[in-house]
């Protein structure tokens, strides 16, 4: 069920994006900014790059080799680049038959060092982020966390990629640099202005993912409780294989901690007004809300996932410190 929910007072006032469908007089958003917490723009996530450099990264040697710091190279890499005369101290297994064999001298093959990694970002689309009570709907503050964490890729030399549940959209391209970070920020700022509404949920955009990811990628998850309830526990140690895997469960005050009261509800046209006083009401709105960030929270470290709860009213970059910097565990 999409829902509104109004408070008055000193709180903030807050609605579905469903709430544009009402008369006037009757919104719970009215004269309200869209652009305030409600709906994500592309100069509020642009803006973030500066929380994701505030995150020093380790120095690197002046050599490579010299000192604590990981180098840059992620590896001998597998791109063939060229072949050389056989110098001695070379791999033997990486000779050239075939060039040796036309020319009668022994030479090597040489490959393209791997300087970049993939940090992917899946984006959970599920109806139930689009909705807040405190500062930014759940929705705003995933693109915030995603944003932070194409900047974090920027900052450690990563290719950036992401991708939504769809069936029809395609992935963004993997591409480094602030280039990459603003074709990601776009597609954030686009996902998460309303409910696409080709949705296919998050185990398909997981699927996607784990045909794209490669070893030693980074992949961040941005996602409702109940979306992560419905994949399947056999995705996740698929997805770690690969490398780091950060779940960010996206929540609200009201649904963690509502209070004891009779709250009021929109849905569609119908007022609805549910009574949290009521013990087998209070425990209903546990099961739907907090049993499922419960189990994500106490489950997935098992299987290789780092996972935090970030609420719309936390700081959006406080789930950071899960990101490791280059050559980090």
């Amino acid at each position: 069920m999409k829902i509104a929910f109004a408070r008055t007072g000193r709180t903030e006032i807050a609605a579905s994006r469903e709430a544009e469908a009402f008369p006037n007089h009757e919104s719970p958003i009215k004269n309200h900014d869209f652009n305030n917490g409600i709906r994500p723009t592309l100069a509020e996530l642009v803006a973030l790059r500066a929380l994701a450099a505030a995150r020093r990264v380790p120095r690197r040697g002046r050599h490579g080799a010299s000192g604590p710091a990981p180098s840059a190279l992620r590896g001998r890499g597998m791109e063939y680049a060229e072949s050389r005369e056989y110098a001695p101290g070379d791999d033997a297994r990486h000779i050239d038959w075939r060039l040796t064999a036309r020319s009668g001298r022994p030479h090597t093959k040489l490959y393209q060092a791997e300087r970049e990694r993939l940090t992917l970002i899946v984006a959970d689309t599920a109806p139930a982020l689009y909705f807040g009570t405190r500062v930014r709907f759940k929705s705003v503050q995933a693109a915030r966390a995603g944003a932070i964490g194409a900047w974090a890729a920027v900052r450690d030399g990563d290719r950036i990629a992401a991708l939504r549940g769809s069936a029809a959209e395609a992935p963004v391209p993997p591409a480094a640099g602030p280039r990459g970070a603003l074709r990601v920020l776009d597609a954030l700022v686009r996902w998460y202005a309303q409910p696409p509404g080709d949705d296919a949920g998050l185990d398909v955009a997981l699927d996607h993912a784990g045909r794209l990811l490669r070893p030693g990628s980074r992949l961040l998850i941005l996602a409702d409780p109940a979306s992560i309830a419905a994949v399947p526990a056999r995705r996740w140690p698929a997805l770690a294989m690969h490398g780091e895997v950060v779940v960010l469960l996206l929540t609200d005050p009201l649904e963690r901690d509502p209070p004891r009261a009779a709250l009021p509800f929109r849905s569609g046209q119908q007022r609805i007004e549910l009574d949290l006083g009521v013990a087998a009401q209070r425990q209903r709105w546990r099961n739907a809300f907090d049993a499922p960030l419960r189990t994500a929270l106490a489950t997935l470290p098992t299987r290789g996932v780092r996972v935090q709860a970030l609420s719309g009213d936390a700081a959006s970059d406080a789930w950071l410190p899960l990101f490791s910097t280059r050559g980090a565990a």
